[in-house]
């Protein structure tokens, strides 16, 4: 029974010691993953002297921490996220892991002189990126990241992890049948029978976990248990019938996320506790089965292919995936940066192990390198690649506390806190709240108040509001104000506000005439302006270049401030900026413009965009 209790304290005691350790990433930015993957070295067989050698369990432990986080994931994507980016990140997400599997198969072929399955097998154990270590960094570092290319990292991270799965599952597979001659027919009926099963039982499984939720009534916390339950039993059905458990779990978190459910609230309070468990138990496991002691003559070469990988494979691999949908060189740029390599491709390492492939311990040595690579490398840089490029957004002042509500009758409110500025104008004897924003609560030096009690607001002020969600952007924006210009903002979203409902000939008219064009409606509104030119679905910090009859963009850029709920824009700033110091989403819609030109004219697009400039 000894071994029982000593079990438990090793374990506990690894998690407690990987919390209390994250401290150091929140403070210096070090990718979280690493912290974890660390502490499990240092305990592990070649640091104090834990054995661990198990690679089913690992596995397992592995694979069902993964669907938890999976589902989360999908929770957490919201419909908006999906329609700014779904095209190009599920393309990333399958053709790119595909491209990342050959280009890095290639390399490994020559750098360890492995047979060609061996070598492609390598490259899909690698192919997918870690979301949870990108979007860490982001949070800690303080970065804002334009949201169309944050949508797509986020989508993409999320969903690329299955077609990895697949494709090294199917090259196991093909390796232990000795088969290598029907390689496109073995992917195409893989293919279709585990995506399109996962798919499939995805959208089924979300559904009725909604409806089963919303059906029954249970105490609050048991409601939490039992969506995780049944997620988790919608990945063991779908992988027991064939199909991609992993595709399953994701997508039945997707509907179920974006639907109306009992206790959702709460839901998402504890979903984020257990993803944070599943993340630092499987990145301990993983770390624990690593022994650094076996890497030796491997160690080099793994160096080369993480660097080939994060200067050539995924660059690579994104652009052929990205030139389609005609983005920028900068977005294109961060999307091939921001692959970092996380506990997935370690995972995999392991999995030729679990299926009996000849020398499948050479895999695990080789990942574990390469994602450790990828951590130092990528991991420390984001930021300053963000900066570098120019896709860094000013951060706008929003609550510091947005908590839902669960209540009878299901009204849609929600608790809102927010903190007075020192130079707001809530504190001006003259300004007060209007009426549709009345706190609650406020709290002044640790003392709580009735606002009639309070009186005149005061700097410092916690605020407390009892509100309906739509309202949520107006109060952002009441208690963000402050005096005087902010230069990064008026960059980025405009020097001058415009009014939605203004007709768009008068705005044209009142900078100069020859910017009209002749094909505009008279009653053309600036709003439905722009809600045509970016297809029915704003984010803030869009741009609409304003062209001159000719086609020519100018200084002129109208720019989304404000959306609501990811469907109406409610404000409209107007910018002026010459092209050359533009950041990189200015310019999508303008050389898009030039393009478009080009090809109606016979010319280069270069040559085009130079008369333009000239112009």
């Amino acid at each position: 029974m000894e071994w029982m209790s000593n079990a438990i304290l090793i374990g506990a005691g690894l998690i407690a010691l990987s919390i209390l350790s994250s401290t150091l990433a929140f403070r210096f930015g070090t990718p979280l993953l690493l912290v974890f993957l660390c502490i499990g070295l240092i305990a592990g067989e070649d640091g104090l002297g834990l054995v661990f050698n198990d690679p089913e369990l690992a596995y397992f432990i592995g694979s069902l921490a993964l669907a938890i986080i999976l589902f989360d994931s999908g929770f957490g994507t919201r419909v908006q996220t999906l329609q700014r980016a779904a095209a190009p990140a599920f393309v990333l997400a399958t053709l790119g892991v595909f491209f990342t599997t050959i280009l890095v198969g290639v390399a490994a072929h020559f750098l360890f002189d492995l047979p060609w399955l061996y070598a492609l097998l390598m490259g899909a154990i690698v192919s997918s990126t870690d979301a949870a270590a990108v979007f860490f960094l982001l949070r800690t570092g303080g970065v804002k990241i334009y949201k169309r290319v944050r949508s797509m990292l986020e989508v993409e991270s999320g969903s690329n992890d299955p077609m990895a799965i697949f494709l090294t599952v199917l090259l196991i597979e093909m390796i232990l049948s000795q088969t290598q001659g029907n390689l496109i027919n073995s992917f195409l009926q893989g293919f279709g029978m585990q995506m399109g099963l996962g798919l499939l039982g995805g959208l089924v499984g979300g559904y009725l976990i909604v409806e089963i939720v919303n059906r029954i009534h249970l105490e609050e916390a048991l409601y939490a248990i039992l969506v995780i339950s049944c997620a988790l039993c919608l990945f063991g059905a779908t992988a027991y019938f064939g199909g991609s458990g992993f595709l399953a779990i994701y997508v039945a978190g997707i509907v179920a996320g974006n639907r109306k459910m009992h206790g959702s609230g709460a839901l998402r309070r504890y979903q984020r506790g257990m993803t944070w468990l599943a993340q630092i138990t499987m990145f301990l496991v993983l770390g624990l089965f690593v022994s650094p002691s076996e890497f030796g003559t491997v160690l080099l070469p793994a160096l080369l292919l993480g660097l080939f990988l994060i200067l050539i494979g995924r660059p690579l691999a994104v652009l052929l995936c990205l030139l389609p949908f005609r983005y920028d060189r900068q977005t294109i740029a961060f999307n091939a940066w921001v692959g970092l390599r996380g506990a997935v491709s370690i995972l995999l390492g392991i999995l030729p192990v679990v299926m009996g492939v000849e020398g499948a311990e050479i895999f695990i040595n080789i990942a574990f390198i390469m994602v450790v690579t990828s951590l130092l490398i990528q991991g420390w840089t984001i930021k300053p690649a963000a900066r570098w490029l120019k896709l860094i957004v000013p951060s706008g002042i929003g609550p510091l506390e947005r908590i839902e509500l669960e209540l009878p009758g299901n009204p849609k409110h929600e608790l809102l806190i927010y903190r007075v500025l020192d130079n707001s104008p809530l504190t001006k004897a003259d300004n007060s709240l209007p009426r549709w924003a009345q706190p609650s609560l406020i709290v002044r030096n640790g003392r709580s108040m009735q606002p009639e009690q309070a009186g005149q607001l005061q700097p410092g002020d916690l605020v407390y509001l009892f509100i309906s969600p739509e309202y949520t952007s107006l109060l952002d924006r009441l208690f963000s104000q402050i005096r005087g210009p902010v230069p990064d903002d008026q960059e980025y979203f405009g020097q001058f506000q415009v009014s939605t409902d203004a007709r768009l000939l008068d705005l044209l008219y009142a900078y100069n005439r020859q910017w009209v064009r002749q094909a505009i409606p008279p009653d053309l509104t600036v709003r439905d302006f722009m809600m045509q030119e970016l297809g029915g679905a704003p984010v803030s910090g869009d741009r609409v270049p304003l062209t001159n009859e000719q086609g020519a963009t100018g200084h002129f850029d109208l720019v989304v401030r404000r959306v609501h709920q990811g469907k109406m824009i409610t404000e409209i700033g107007l910018s002026i900026l010459s092209e050359r110091d533009a950041p990189a989403y200015i310019r999508k819609y303008q050389r898009s413009q030039h393009r478009q030109r080009a090809k109606s004219s016979g010319k280069t697009a270069e040559a085009e965009e130079k008369e333009q400039r000239v112009e």
